[in-house]
């Protein structure tokens, strides 16, 4: 995807960044996202309802031949990674935002709460990974050496031209299903400022205006040869640990025979680094240049680092609370978002406060529960559990969303079109604009955020759950 002469998408020989960016990924959705809110536009018109949701009750071995189709359709061809400009994605990531200029910026890790932190503070949010989906011709779920190779290959290809990012390969059956047998999954994760982002900061920010860099601290184990290519099974969204992808895990039996695959031959690699940083973590050759452009610039830099993601979704939703109170709003009515089914523009205009969970898993419902458990009553308590699309034994049940629901003490709404056909079925993002379309307005919007406010209400809310700000 190399630059033509205006340095156009889809100029030149190689594919357009649409192409690469994984089509469903969580940057794209939560830039998309970020985007259309900082526009005044909602998510109408996000996502279609994927071919899988037709098949939601169809025998297991049909659904899973249609999955691995449809994950193939949406890669990249092997033959095309060694044309992707990591440089290119950044600028076609910065032009998305509306023309003028900006009061600051956050960057960083992709969490939904921090697209709503950014729309808070009315700043575009700049993500510092994108993820790629590569086809896997004979790929097999089961065998996460063949994998390895066939990713690293991969990588060198990618590296070759684009030296300055690093590659996380992530071969996960809990949280892709039939995909991670059809697909490479390829976290690319800048390790300097782009050179586009530095352009937009410096051409698009208000003088010495703040800047905001959000870290995912969560360590998984991985394999690292030092090659800018590393390897992991599994992944912390998986919501399983580690030791549930050993060859003796039941979890692992379990999911491989949910993905069409046998446990005998799970094989995995050797891990070199028990505790690095998991797919969304920033590097810190990224960190570095931020810190050096925002010091040649007057531009304060604040770094939050997140130990877990309820602890971010939290402290935003109580930071929300705050600020819609302080405008006169009651700030008692709570939308749950779930994965990509969310919408910044609908909750700011409704006078929502948002709490976003990670995906569907246990741990992160655990979290919405124990966070509502200790929050003072809302009146009315909407839910949107986004279906996985892939049965997992770490995934929450219909039960458990309807228990987050039950703390509204007058509505408690779990909306039966996400409901329909869970776990396995596919809902669009624009699902939750047609739900929280439905919410009364709550007229005039507050006035933006400070970073200064921001920045006191995440400690407050955030320090004695492991937030930490610097």
């Amino acid at each position: 995807m190399r630059k033509g002469p205006s340095g156009s998408a889809g100029r030149g020989t190689g594919p357009a960044v649409e192409r690469v960016v994984a089509v469903g990924s969580t940057a794209r959705v939560l830039l998309a996202a970020a985007v259309r809110a900082l526009r005044g536009d909602d998510c109408a018109d996000l996502g279609r309802a994927g071919s899988l949701t037709r098949l939601a009750g169809a025998p297991e071995p049909v659904r899973r031949a249609a999955a691995a189709r449809a994950a193939g359709r949406r890669a990249l061809a092997p033959a095309r990674v060694a044309e992707v400009d990591a440089e290119r994605v950044a600028e076609w990531i910065a032009e998305q935002y509306p023309a003028g200029r900006w009061p600051g910026a956050v960057l960083g890790s992709p969490h939904g709460a921090a697209v709503h932190l950014a729309v808070a503070l009315g700043v575009p949010w700049l993500p510092a990974t994108f993820e790629m989906s590569v086809n896997w011709p004979r790929g097999a779920v089961d065998r996460p050496h063949a994998a390895l190779d066939h990713g690293a290959a991969l990588a060198a290809r990618l590296l070759a031209g684009n030296p300055d990012v690093h590659v996380r390969q992530v071969h996960c059956p809990a949280s892709r299903g039939v995909a991670a047998g059809a697909t490479v999954s390829l976290a690319v994760r800048w390790r300097s400022l782009p050179s586009a982002y530095a352009r937009f900061l410096a051409e698009r920010l208000d003088p010495g205006a703040p800047v905001l860099l959000l870290h995912d601290a969560r360590t998984w184990p991985v394999r690292d040869d030092g090659q800018g290519h590393s390897f992991q099974i599994g992944s912390p969204a998986s919501g399983l640990d580690p030791v549930d992808f050993h060859p003796d895990a039941p979890a692992l039996r379990q999911l491989l025979r949910s993905a069409g695959g046998d446990g005998a031959h799970w094989t995995p690699p050797d891990v070199s680094r028990a505790g690095a940083d998991a797919e969304h973590g920033v590097e810190s050759g990224f960190e570095h240049a931020l810190r050096d452009w925002a010091g040649r610039h007057g531009s304060p830099l604040h770094r939050v680092l997140v130990p877990q993601p309820d602890v971010l979704s939290a402290a935003t939703a109580d930071l929300y609370r705050q600020w819609l109170r302080r405008c006169g709003k009651t700030g008692n009515r709570l939308v749950v978002e779930c994965g990509r089914l969310l919408d910044p523009w609908q909750v700011l205009r409704a006078g929502l406060v948002p709490y976003w969970c990670e995906n569907a898993t246990r741990r992160r419902v655990q979290g919405v529960e124990w966070w509502l458990a200790g929050s003072e009553p809302f009146s009315s308590v909407d839910v949107l559990p986004e279906p996985p699309g892939v049965r997992s034994p770490a995934l929450a049940g219909l039960p458990q969303w309807l228990a987050v629901a039950a703390f509204g003490r007058r509505r408690r709404a779990l909306d039966r079109g996400a409901a329909r056909g869970y776990p396995v079925s596919q809902v669009p993002t624009r699902r939750a604009t047609e739900v929280l379309r439905n919410q009364p307005y709550d007229l005039p919007l507050p006035p933006l955020l400070t970073m200064d406010e921001a920045l006191v209400a995440l400690r407050d809310a955030g320090a004695h759950q492991g937030l930490l700000l610097s």
